[in-house]
This record gives structure tokens, sequence and C-alpha cells, in this order.
């Protein structure tokens, strides 16, 4: 199986301009955790990615009033992606060894098609793929195992 396969197709994204208060609206009409973040309107091609866990901890954890934010002062600038074509075994193991729930999916031109979560994995995969996910992503970080 293909990420293609299950992947949610055109996710809607943020540019670096875009305020944390838009972000949030946007996740909470789309019902997700992450926002792609592109370079702007004409191109898709990904900066970063914001999650609602980035807004608490780089804003809220920070003492930062969020709503005078935008998406490009808390973004995760790293953007780990898969493409289309990508096996979700190949999927599954990056997210495992980076210990995240969502990736981009990349076209050819390296813009943004798709994104795939681990909700994704869960309903498509059979029960052992996703439960074998679901343990590898929420094992502690060494951060906050305090090594």
């Amino acid at each position: 199986m293909k990420v293609s396969e299950i992947m949610t197709t055109r996710p809607i994204c943020a540019t670096p301009e875009t305020s944390l208060g838009e972000v949030a609206r946007m996740m909470k009409e789309r019902d997700c955790g992450e926002i792609p973040v592109v370079e702007g309107t004409e191109s898709l091609r990904p900066v970063g990615v914001l999650t609602d866990r980035d807004i608490v901890c780089r804003t809220l954890a920070e003492g930062k009033n969020p709503l005078e934010q935008k998406a490009g002062d808390v973004m995760t600038k790293t953007v780990l992606s898969v493409t289309p074509e990508t096996t979700i075994d190949e999927c599954c193991d990056i997210m495992e060894e980076n210990q995240i729930r969502r990736l981009p999916v990349l076209d050819q031109s390296g813009e943004i098609c798709g994104m795939i979560s681990q909700a994704d994995i869960a309903r498509h995969t059979p029960e052992e793929k996703a439960a074998e996910v679901l343990r590898f992503i929420s094992q502690p970080s060494a951060q906050a195992a305090g090594e």
C-alpha cells in the first residue's frame, strides 16, 4: 500500500505571515493538529510545519501572547516528508524513528499535495501495524526523560 491511497489530499496551508489565531482557527475547522507552512500563496513548497503543541510550547509556555505571533515565529523548520509513492511501511518507519504523528506529502515538484497521519494509518492498516506505530511514536523523548 502507498501513501497516496490513504493520505488526506489538498490540506489547508499557512504562510510564515499567517497569525497564530488564524492557524488555530484552521486547525479547529479542519479538526487537525498540524498545518504545513508554505513559502506563499503561489508556492506550496514547505518551509515548516506548525503543530498545536508548537503553539503551546513556543508561546504560552514561554510567556508570549500567541495572538501576537505568526506561524513563522514558532513553526518547526525541519520538514520531514514523504511522497505519494512512499510505501506505508516506509512512512511508518520515518514516523517511528522521528516520533512524529503526521507527515506532509510532497509531489514531484516539492509542493504539498497531502498529509498522512497516525490516524490514517490506524484506519487503513492491520491493527498490529497501527499498534507498532503508536508504541514507537509515544516513547518518551530523551529530553522528557531527563537525559
